[in-house]
């Protein structure tokens, strides 16, 4: 389909939205402000509403870099503009906490503020209208309880039509899934554990899933397929997996538990945070459930994909590095290879990193993750010693050399076929500075 007649497909999509949200409301009503005692919260439900609020991971997306925790203020982009985050402690004035119950749960389940205006789905409500009513009575109680922070982000302009947020009334009723998680009877009680906290808190399909024209999560065999979060690349987490060697249950557990398996490498990105103060943070029971269902949805990646094993990919590295001259090769030599040295007992500077042939990153079909950590590098990791730190070389190499080393990663550690536009790639990615520098680890 050309570009043109996508764009009119679009638009066509807009109208029907239009229409629908026109005939469905005229505005939603405001819900009075209410003065909320937190001393009605017993002390039990306050701590179970902490754990529910880590598995939704809350602070993740409504922390500033360097800000109060859950005031707001987190830029995200997405394809439609940038979205801020906001306040969403109990302060009266710029946060949530005139917010009744009803005011509350109406914004989780289906999108709606207390004042009625509607929000966008950058907000994961299409996964938390799944969750249990305790669960929700329990988060209520947990969030009206922390310290009120007073704070007022900057509000989100979008592009039109997208800053036309009654279009939304239109958007839920064609994506908005209200139906909550069915049990499995023929899988474990772990496994149905596993299976809510993917869906209804986690919400990992937000970023593990892509999306239609419209932003809404596409289904079937897509469910988990890979998406995009903040301009990276988000990896599939079924049986699309790109990973060289296939994630097991316990490889699931160690990286979303301590930020890293030796098979797979550290948490980075997006996921750093997930990590730090989500999974990591929540009954360990819970993070094995979680990764008894992900890896059920895993199951069968890879099958019958044929290609170098990881020691082939190892010994072509090893040769790489030691008899390519390139200037790929080079850059790799004197810039990487002293923490990611190509063969085995080098030492482990600044955290133990895996492998680079073990990278998900290097076997994706776009470059796009490779290069954020090549110019942008961790400076934080999950929690875990581990996980290491790298140097950004955003001013240090030019974008042919960042697209050099990155081809020569590629093509020495994997055995796959070399990606096309790099240099584009790397161009377009640092112009996203400075937004891109924000990023979950700086």
């Amino acid at each position: 389909m050309s570009r043109a007649a996508k764009w009119l497909l679009t638009i066509v999509i807009l109208l029907v939205v239009v229409a629908a949200g026109a005939a469905l409301i005229a505005h939603e009503p405001e819900i009075p402000t209410a003065t909320v005692d937190t001393r009605q919260f017993p002390e039990e439900q306050v701590r179970r509403g902490q754990e529910v609020a880590a598995a939704g991971m809350c602070v993740v997306c409504h922390t500033a870099p360097g800000g109060q925790a859950n005031a707001g203020g987190f830029h995200m982009e997405t394809p439609f503009g940038v979205i801020v985050s906001t306040n969403i402690t109990p302060d009266t004035e710029t946060g949530i906490g005139g917010w009744s119950f009803e005011a509350f749960e109406r914004a989780m389940r289906r999108g709606i503020a207390r004042d009625g205006t509607h929000l966008y789905p950058a907000f994961p409500y299409t996964s938390f209208t799944k969750m249990s009513d305790e669960d929700m009575h329990d988060l209520y109680a947990y969030m009206m309880s922390q310290p009120p922070v007073r704070n007022q982000p900057q509000e989100t302009h979008l592009p039109f039509p997208f800053n036309q947020r009654m279009l939304m009334a239109g958007w839920n009723l064609l994506f908005l899934d209200r139906d909550p998680v069915a049990k499995v009877a023929s899988e474990s009680e772990a496994w149905n554990r596993g299976q809510y906290l993917a869906v209804a808190l986690g919400h990992c399909s937000a970023c593990h899933t892509p999306r239609n024209a419209l932003g809404a999560e596409k289904s079937g065999k897509d469910h988990l397929g890979g998406g995009q979060a903040e301009g990276w690349i988000a990896p599939a987490l079924n049986g699309s997996s790109k990973a060289p060697i296939p994630w097991t249950e316990q490889a699931l557990f160690d990286y979303l538990r301590a930020g890293y398996s030796d098979q797979h490498g550290a948490a980075g990105a997006s996921m750093t945070p997930v990590v730090r103060v989500g999974t990591s943070q929540i009954a360990e029971s819970d993070t094995r459930a979680l990764a008894t269902y992900i890896a059920s949805q895993m199951a069968g990646a890879g099958q019958g994909k044929t290609g170098p094993t990881p020691p082939q990919r190892e010994a072509a590295a090893q040769a790489a590095v030691a008899t390519t001259d390139t200037l790929g090769a080079r850059i790799y030599a004197n810039a990487c290879a002293a923490c990611h040295h190509p063969g085995p007992g080098g030492p482990d500077l600044f955290g133990a990193q895996p492998p680079l042939w073990l990278a998900t990153s290097l076997n994706l079909d776009q470059p796009d993750n490779v290069i954020r950590y090549v110019l942008n590098g961790t400076q934080h990791d999950a929690g875990n010693p581990r996980g290491g730190h790298m140097p950004g070389y955003a001013y240090a190499l030019n974008d042919a050399q960042v697209a050099a080393v990155v081809q020569f990663m590629r093509e020495s550690f994997t055995g796959q076929p070399a990606w096309n536009g790099v240099q584009d790639a790397v161009r377009r990615i640092r112009g996203e500075y400075p937004l891109a520098l924000q990023g979950r680890e700086q």
